[in-house]
């Protein structure tokens, strides 16, 4: 993998991250596929959307189909029939989302399936070898995602658990064979919950390992926005310029465009898709809930300024009918939409940044959002 920096403006980055599978423009938004599947959408609509890469699920991977299967496909690629990028996530924050189904010790950590209630165990150096066979272009480590809130004496504890494991992948990564014959990348992954100190001593450990890439991680999980700025703010200084950067799990349009300005690069989380399954639609004069009444008889198009295949096509009414009839059009419909308008802000976003007009462009976009004119009525 490589990385260049193409241009900034002030702190906000646009770049090319080179993979084996493609090359990558940031700001970049990848839309989840948990499963090897983003939710209520075909892969042919993802490209059509804008989508340069995908994200899958390294617990639901292992648990459904299995690694033996995926590998015996010739890899997560071909496995799902996508032929661009794909990251994998190391499955930790799912397996601590299990809280009385899983325990924790130096060795990694102890869980029972939610699907069946069978044990299994995820050490930094399983797991290693679990993303090494999916195959994807970009794999993170093990690390413990603290809950919020927590007392700071738990987040540093937790946050050198993290650190330690962060050495055994990558000393695990670095000495696997590669299965497909392609390159993989791996990246840190900085922990310490909203403590400035713990967040900084994170980075710094995690850059003398000398990852390909960093994520911001355990952020987005409950605390203020101004809070989740603050923790970037924080860190960027303390990560290589000539090295990508991560925001994981995040977020809202407003919150994608923020870290940018604060010189984040990508970004995953599935709001979109799941909003758009529940009938909330992003637009650019803000959100709307088509199951409100008032669209009963709105003949126009979600978005007038989009052109996806939903707004050139059926309406606000049209859409609301579907979704109130069940049908699963209305979430494949929906879904296309949404994930079209986070492209499409990331595609602005890097525009805006080559130009070195980054600033005032969030601006306008964002005043432009909040502005909501008769979305919500």
């Amino acid at each position: 993998m490589k990385f260049t920096l193409v241009a900034t403006d002030n702190a906000a980055r646009a770049g090319l991250l080179e993979t084996d599978h493609g090359t990558i423009e940031t700001p970049v938004f990848m839309p989840v596929g948990t499963q090897g599947s983003v939710k209520a959408i075909e892969q042919r609509e993802l490209i059509e959307a804008g989508a340069q890469i995908i994200l899958g699920n390294t617990y639901h991977l292992y648990l459904r189909p299995g690694t033996d299967i995926v590998r015996a496909a010739g890899g997560l690629h071909k496995f799902i029939g996508w032929n661009r990028p794909i990251l994998t996530d190391s499955g930790g924050y799912q397996v601590f989302s299990l809280t009385d189904l899983r325990h924790v010790d130096e060795t990694g950590v102890t869980f029972r399936s939610h699907l069946d209630g069978s044990e299994h165990v995820f050490t930094p150096e399983s797991v290693m070898r679990i993303q090494r066979d999916l195959g994807a272009d970009i794999v993170m480590v093990l690390d413990e995602c603290t809950p919020y809130p927590c007392d700071e004496a738990y987040a540093h504890q937790s946050n050198e658990l993290t650190l330690r494991w962060a050495r055994r992948c990558k000393e695990a990564f670095d000495s696997a064979d590669l299965p497909y014959g392609y390159t993989q990348a791996l990246f840190g992954i900085v922990q310490g919950s909203v403590f400035p100190d713990i967040r900084k001593s994170s980075a710094k450990a995690l850059t003398d390992l000398g990852f390909d890439g960093y994520a911001l991680g355990g952020l987005a999980v409950g605390e203020p926005a101004h809070v989740m700025y603050e923790m970037i703010e924080t860190c960027e200084p303390l990560l290589p310029s000539q090295k990508p950067r991560y925001l994981m799990g995040v977020g809202r349009p407003e919150n994608l465009l923020e870290a940018i300005e604060r010189g984040m690069d990508m970004f995953d989380c599935v709001l979109p898709t799941r909003n758009g399954r529940n009938a909330n639609l992003f637009t650019r004069c803000g959100s709307l809930n088509l199951r409100n009444a008032a669209y009963k008889s709105d003949f126009a198009p979600v978005d007038p300024e989009c052109s996806c295949y939903l707004c050139s096509n059926f309406s606000r009414a049209y859409l609301r009918h579907l979704f109130l009839a069940k049908e699963i059009l209305a979430y494949q419909l929906a879904t296309v939409h949404n994930l079209t308008l986070y492209l499409w802000l990331m595609r602005e976003a890097r525009e805006a940044i080559l130009q070195r007009r980054y600033v005032s462009w969030k601006r306008s976009v964002l005043e432009k959002m909040t502005q909501g004119v008769g979305i919500e009525s």
